[in-house]
């Protein structure tokens, strides 16, 4: 059975400025967004973008924190160098 990776203290500091982004870009996109609708409707285009980078950031955690090694890996880097 394939062993878990764990991560390094890079990776989670990578991981977690991502976070932090992504909750900074959040606050800012609905605070503009309600700006906008003061007055009139306006289409709530932030959920697009807070969706799809909130999808992001969850493949983000999920390659940082549930990676597993590929023993293949190794034996097609072998092969690679070797012919």
């Amino acid at each position: 059975m394939p062993q878990k990776i764990k991560p390094t203290g890079r990776q989670k500091s990578i991981f977690f400025i991502h976070v932090i982004v992504f909750a900074i870009a959040t606050v800012v996109m609905v605070m503009i967004h309600k700006e906008q609708g003061r007055e009139h409707w306006a289409y709530p285009w932030h959920a697009w973008i807070i969706a799809a980078w909130g999808l992001s950031l969850l493949g983000h955690g999920c390659a940082t924190f549930f990676s597993v090694e590929d023993k293949g890996h190794q034996e097609y880097k072998r092969q690679e160098v070797n012919g």
